[in-house]
């Protein structure tokens, strides 16, 4: 079946690449288009020497439009970062934050972008002081739902009485397939093994999150300190039980690292996305590691496409690769797995 969805890369993805000097900006423009997608996310501060001077300039935007064109690209999503603590002895006052996030609107306009990224850590009170501003440029800001948030939750509770509140039409989500793992992500077991991690923790967490997943996960709160918020919902998810499964069977580092780890992952059931479709613009693919044969062993690729068809979704996913933070120990191929990770998308798509 055909749908009208879109296939976009986040130039995250080629972060090593980029870092190691393989590729330059137009190089991850370049393996982008030869994957078939149509769009580009962009996380300017990472890809952008001196951000943000250079957006600033005609030289630099026309650079930029014309790797647009001659690539094929359209501009998915600028991916903004809220940095209210640039000074060492104070968080940034309200209006100096939204001042930034203005900013970042006008930037991600100036760059052709219609969606900008925003991190769950950005207060309430920050996106809807910009409201009136994203509208005048177009562009809409979008919530990023990362595990271990997740929509239909009470934490989006809040942002959707915001939304009903103001009328707008210019905040809404980013949902990031992160919170579609049916299981831990091969990559980060295999690095607890190479860090020393026991066969029997891993199991003990493996069982952990298996329980979590077949209970259903206890969904995390609202809290402007995330990190209180984060903690409680560790604790409601199991944490402390199976911790002490771990100090019981002798776990060392390893085996406590891969614990922690296990909580970076969660399960939603689909069927958010068709509930929230109305307030959905963009999308994060994110994967962790694609096999040969094109299957993802952590996210349930299938069936969040499958619900993103019935909710007749239209934008773009955009493939976002985060396994190889847990591979440079033994090298990291992103261009390979987003290729992988593309052709997979698009056999979801076509179904």
């Amino acid at each position: 079946m055909n749908c009208d969805m879109k296939r976009s890369i986040s130039l995250y993805s080629y972060q090593d690449e980029y870092y190691d000097g393989k590729l330059d900006l137009e190089g991850c423009l370049r393996e982008t288009a030869k994957t078939g997608a149509t769009g580009v996310e962009l996380l300017a501060e990472q890809m952008i020497k001196k951000f943000p001077l250079p957006i600033e300039t005609e030289e630099f935007r026309e650079q930029w439009f014309g790797w647009l064109e001659k690539y094929h690209l359209t501009p998915s999503c600028y991916d903004a970062f809220l940095e209210n603590r640039i000074f060492d002895n104070r968080t940034l006052c309200l209006g100096e934050q939204i001042n930034m996030m203005k900013r970042d609107i006008r930037l991600a306009s100036l760059l052709g972008f219609h969606n900008l990224r925003t991190l769950v850590s950005t207060p309430m009170e920050v996106i809807e002081g910009s409201l009136a501003y994203a509208q005048q440029m177009d562009v809409r800001i979008g919530l990023e739902v990362h595990a271990p948030f997740s929509l239909n939750s009470g934490w989006a509770d809040g942002y959707m009485e915001m939304i009903h509140r103001t009328g707008t039409k210019y905040f809404g989500f980013i949902p990031d397939m992160g919170i579609f793992c049916r299981n831990i992500p091969d990559v980060v077991r295999d690095k607890a093994r190479r860090m020393g991690a026991s066969e029997a923790c891993i199991r003990i967490v493996d069982d952990s999150y298996a329980e979590r997943l077949a209970k259903g996960f206890t969904k995390i709160k609202y809290d402007l300190n995330l990190g209180k918020a984060n903690m409680e919902y560790r604790m409601a998810n199991g944490m402390k039980e199976m911790m002490d499964a771990i100090e019981q069977a002798n776990g060392n580092d390893a085996d406590r690292w891969y614990a922690n780890a296990s909580f970076t992952y969660s399960w939603s059931d689909p069927q958010d996305i068709i509930d929230n479709i109305d307030y959905i613009f963009h999308t994060h693919a994110k994967f962790y590691n694609m096999h040969d044969d094109y299957t993802e062993t952590a996210v349930a690729i299938p069936e969040v496409i499958e619900a993103f068809k019935k909710a007749g979704y239209k934008g773009f996913l955009s493939s976002e690769y985060e396994g190889g933070e847990h591979l440079r120990d033994i090298g990291v191929n992103s261009i390979e797995q987003v290729r992988r990770h593309q052709e997979a998308l698009r056999a979801a798509m076509e179904k």
